[in-house]
């Protein structure tokens, strides 16, 4: 049975010395995974921007002036084109995410045929659209969605500074559904929300203590956009984002810990230090929603230099197309669009 963990717990992880807290990670690291493989996942936006929601550091928010023009739910050919370059540039998991407070039953109907047709490639799938209902949260299991993606982002306490259009309680009801449908959880939060270390060992508290932790847990750096309330926030410093990593490697011994957003803004060496923290995860692609993110061939080069490999799924076609990205035959997945950092 997993540990039951307390803030109090958590806090003092956080304030380990940081050579002493990045042994301890790397050593439950290494009693559950590979240390040299790396889950690789790419992320379309199949609906960008026009959201109700008010979440202070998301230029998808209709509430801010950030330049972003919204698009309409995409085509299912279109989504699946995107899957196979995504797919050909070695990624074993597409994650679809659309800038809604909630999908409608209307949707639901193509967001199966997307499902179905990135399971044909022999792909892992994973969407993120908002609060979902049992009724579709069903379906889409039943259209074989892998995984569901819907972040805490933060503590209990410090939430509502950053969001008030939808509840903590509501996320944790949605994660509870997706739960029950057998859809695995993909969910996280953001560091530099203008959070405090306590706020960091309360989301990770939440999020081990689900009644199963999530199997993919992101954690995200905040990308600043120009229009967002949090267009102004203070950098994280890398060693405090480090220690994010390391503390839910901890606590999360079983689970994939992902590099999110915000790599793009860290250097080789900080991403190095957060695989030896154990993150075994990463967002691979020129753009992460609308934020950069380190192309393909960049994150092929820290591989090589850090001697990481991708994980790969098995696929009934058997194909050889993901050990492309060993041989640096790669296609650009022109897929991401903006930022949300519900990812």
């Amino acid at each position: 049975m997993a540990q039951r963990w307390t803030v109090s717990q958590a806090q003092d992880l956080f304030n380990q010395p940081f050579l002493e807290l990045m042994f301890a990670a790397q050593q439950v690291h290494r009693q559950h995974f590979d240390p040299r493989q790396v889950q690789v996942s790419t992320l379309l936006s199949i609906k960008t921007g026009a959201c109700p929601e008010d979440c202070k550091y998301c230029p998808q928010s209709a509430r801010y002036k950030t330049g972003l023009e919204s698009e309409r739910l995409m085509e299912v050919a279109e989504v699946l084109a995107s899957a196979r370059k995504a797919k050909a540039a070695g990624s074993s998991r597409f994650c679809m995410g659309a800038a809604w407070k909630n999908p409608h039953d209307r949707d639901l109907p193509y967001l199966e045929q997307m499902v179905r047709g990135v399971k044909a490639l022999g792909m892992e799938t994973c969407m993120t659209l908002g609060t979902l209902n049992d009724s579709q949260a069903h379906r889409l299991a039943d259209a074989g969605l892998d995984y569901y993606n819907h972040n805490l982002d933060t503590s209990p306490e410090f939430y509502g500074s950053v969001i008030t259009t939808r509840s903590y309680q509501e996320r944790l009801d949605t994660l509870g559904k997706v739960r029950d449908a057998g859809i695995k959880v993909c969910s996280g939060g953001i560091v530099g929300l203008g959070e405090s270390v306590s706020d960091r060992a309360g989301l990770l508290v939440q999020l081990a203590n689900l009644p199963v932790p999530p199997e993919s847990v992101p954690i995200n750096m905040l990308v600043k956009v120009k229009g967002t309330p949090m267009a102004d926030n203070e950098d994280v410093d890398p060693f405090d984002f480090i220690r994010t990593i390391a503390v839910a490697r901890i606590m999360m011994p079983g689970s994939h810990v992902r590099l999110s957003a915000g790599r793009e803004q860290m250097s080789e060496q900080t991403q190095a230090m957060c695989f030896m923290a154990g993150a075994n995860s990463i967002f691979y692609g020129c753009k992460l929603l609308t934020t950069p993110n380190p192309e393909e061939d960049k994150d092929l080069q820290l591989f090589r230099k850090l001697g990481l490999n991708p994980q790969h799924t098995t696929t009934e076609s058997g194909d050889n197309e993901q050990q492309q990205l060993l041989t640096g035959q790669l296609l650009t997945a022109d897929s991401g669009l903006f930022y949300n950092a519900a990812v």
